[in-house]
């Protein structure tokens, strides 16, 4: 029974998961009260529960789901918006007693499956602009919603995915660079155009963390003081690390340390080692997720994968980025490392995908596994 359980995962891909999930315990502990690494263990726990369920699932099957997962993606930002409860102005996640989802991250997964199902099915006419708008024209919806909420940090990893999921599902590269430039126009005036004339697309909270990166010195007292901070850790840090004189992450001058800002508490508290030993974990995490992207035995598995590459890189590029004080602070989290059931579970069970994607293409390839799967 267990070697069965066993043969469906990539077992480097499983290390680098569960070296992420220890190091996130240890690290919340350190950052915040002990009962914060407890409820991450708890999150943790499900989420490895959900990753070993959906392991054992033929996501092509999925594809036949897709407008069921895409309502589910609307509907759930939609009662967000209703019903959400409002934490620092952002309404961006549903209170049902002791439980908080956050929406937006379920619907990571949700949104990849459903998007793959839609590419793959024009997959005949992909080089079509008439393709091209059609998803395009399905994320509209949601990006909307997300920054009705506001979430743009999330806003921006969906974008991330449909940008990689065009590319890998065969969208031509003239639509790819239009929609690089659209969005770029679109940043441009969100934040420099409009506001210059007296318009205001966002609060001017938001403005200020999305900018304040490129003035630090000028912005200590607003958003990039918890940016100035974290850089302070990180320096703190060393190459081994300042232990248990670690300051920065112990002594509240890193607000949200547990979760935006967890990284610059790894940064000081085991220095550049132990920094450079999570990024590693990334750069695992990654090559194996490409490397079963690479080797799915469908159209639709493979950019579906692309999907949660698109997913996980932006939000570590940016995450990591945001701590450095080189990227703009979003809120977004660090895969798997940063305090957040709704986060680690959502990311648990996107890899329970991978994972499946994984074994279907084993069993394709080699009949001596498909034999020994089923006897087991």
């Amino acid at each position: 029974m267990i070697a069965s359980v066993l043969r469906r995962f990539d077992p480097l891909l499983l290390l680098a998961t569960a070296g992420l999930c220890v190091a996130s315990v240890f690290a919340v502990r350190v950052s915040a009260h002990p009962d914060y690494a407890i409820r991450q263990a708890i999150f943790i726990a499900i989420g490895v529960g959900l990753m070993l369920a959906v392991s054992s699932v033929d996501v092509l099957r999925l594809r036949e789901l897709k407008y069921g997962h895409y309502g589910l993606v609307i509907i759930g930002l939609i009662l967000v918006l209703l019903f959400g409860a409002v934490t620092n102005g952002s309404r961006l996640a549903i209170v049902i007693g002791p439980i908080q989802i956050q929406w937006s991250e379920i619907g990571k997964v949700l949104f990849a499956l459903a998007i793959a199902a839609e590419m793959v099915d024009r997959q005949r006419h992909v080089g079509e602009w008439a393709t091209t708008a059609r998803v395009i024209a399905l994320t509209v919806p949601v990006l909307l919603l997300l920054m009705a909420e506001p979430d743009l940090g999330s806003a921006l990893v969906y974008v991330t995915m449909l940008v990689l999921m065009l590319s890998v599902s065969g969208a031509p590269g003239r639509h790819l660079q239009t929609l690089t430039a659209t969005g770029l126009a679109a940043i441009i005036a969100v934040l420099v155009v409009l506001p210059a004339v007296g318009v205001s697309v966002l609060k001017g909270y938001q403005t200020e963390r999305l900018t304040s990166f490129l003035n630090p010195g000028t912005a200590l007292a607003g958003p990039g003081y918890q940016q100035h901070q974290a850089m302070i850790g990180v320096g703190n840090g060393g190459r081994l690390g300042a232990g248990e004189g670690a300051s920065q992450a112990t002594s509240g001058f890193i607000p949200e340390n547990q979760t935006d800002f967890i990284f610059a508490v790894i940064g000081e508290r085991w220095g550049f080692v132990g920094a450079g030993l999570m990024l590693s974990l990334y750069a695992l995490l990654l090559w194996r997720i490409l490397r079963i992207m690479m080797e799915a035995r469908s159209s639709y598995e493979a950019v579906f994968v692309s999907g949660i590459i698109g997913m996980l890189s932006f939000q570590i590029f940016e995450n990591v980025g945001m701590n450095l004080g080189i990227m703009p602070i979003t809120g977004v989290t660090l895969p798997l490392l940063s305090y957040g059931g709704s986060s680690v579970i959502a990311t648990l069970i996107a890899l329970g995908l991978v994972h499946a994607v994984h074994a279907h293409a084993r069993i394709a390839r080699d009949p001596r596994v498909r034999l020994s799967t089923h006897l087991s």
